[in-house]
């Protein structure tokens, strides 16, 4: 379920877990070694100066981003498909991973050194954004999809100033993708060890020429209506479900047009607001606020927002 925001502040509310097993706290420190080596290689020649931001600035922030993100992988890659991997479910019956437990711990391990004065809060461990700067972790977005050795899951990064996100930092090891964006710097896409690409939402101004992604009908009947789902759906001239990061990166690219989803967490989306924006797209919640932590998120293109909203309507 998503966790409960107002104007000032968002709280994200999971008990905390039992810390990460050793072997795992050594990919910790052997992630971090190879981050700090290697994570200049993601920087787009083109991005330039900074924007004050209190402790640091976009561009500085950014490169911390991408060196936790190298951190990250460093453990989701050396755990996937792991015939021992350790899964238990929590009060709200996801399931969680030792994965997530040492990719968040290992961030905010790496953030504790190198941002002291900034708050974190994480899908696993908890925590309030406040009205400041605000790290917001999603360790493994997808983790179903990790545990049972489906490649489309991704790491999410978010910086939060006063409730807005001005950094956004999605990896997806598996998929050999990783994208990020920065307030005023743009959205940029790597494939592999390739050159980073700027990105950019697509031109279809018509929902009969739009492609849609969703998540599963259950999600809506359950969180938002049969009807608005099957609105969508039928306006447009295609839809899948590719779900998760995945559909909201998807938009950036512009390779899909919507992506709408009637329940998420603010760290689902915190990375995705700022990456969609960046690419020329609008990001808000269902009622059309600019918004991460509304409860539920619809990106698109920017020219079918307004319309995207009105056929979601209850």
């Amino acid at each position: 379920m998503a966790g409960s925001s107002s104007a000032s502040n968002t709280t994200l509310t999971h008990p905390r877990l039992e810390p990460a097993p050793e072997f795992l706290r050594r990919a910790v420190r052997l992630g971090r070694r190879k981050g700090s080596a290697d994570h200049h290689r993601h920087r787009p020649r083109q991005v330039t100066g900074g924007h004050g931001l209190g402790s640091g600035d976009v561009t500085s922030d950014l490169d911390l981003a991408q060196q936790l993100a190298d951190v990250a992988d460093s453990i989701t890659t050396a755990r996937f498909r792991a015939r021992d991997l350790g899964v238990d479910r929590k009060p709200d019956r996801t399931p969680v991973t030792d994965a997530d437990l040492a990719v968040e711990d290992a961030v905010r391990e790496v953030l504790a050194e190198h941002r002291p004065g900034d708050v974190v809060a994480g899908e696993e461990r908890g925590g309030t954004t406040g009205d400041g700067r605000a790290w917001v972790l999603d360790p493994i977005d997808g983790t179903k999809n990790f545990l049972r050795g489906v490649p489309a899951w991704a790491t999410l990064i978010a910086l939060v100033d006063h409730q807005r996100p001005v950094v956004g930092m999605i990896s997806a090891p598996a998929l050999g993708k990783r994208w990020w964006a920065a307030a005023g710097e743009g959205a940029w896409c790597r494939t592999g060890r390739g050159e980073p690409e700027r990105i950019s939402v697509s031109g279809v101004r018509d929902t009969a020429d739009a492609y849609v992604s969703t998540t599963h009908l259950g999600t809506w009947v359950e969180h938002h209506s049969r009807e608005s789902y099957l609105r969508l759906i039928d306006a447009c001239w295609e839809n899948r479900a590719f779900g998760d990061f995945w559909h909201h990166c998807l938009v950036a690219e512009g390779v899909i047009d919507i992506a709408a989803e009637p329940i998420v967490n603010p760290w689902d989306v915190a990375a995705a607001q700022i990456l969609v924006e960046e690419a020329g797209g609008r990001f808000t919640d269902l009622s059309g606020v600019a918004r991460y932590d509304g409860g539920n998120a619809l990106s698109t293109n920017g020219h079918l927002h307004e319309e995207a909203l009105r056929l979601l309507e209850r």
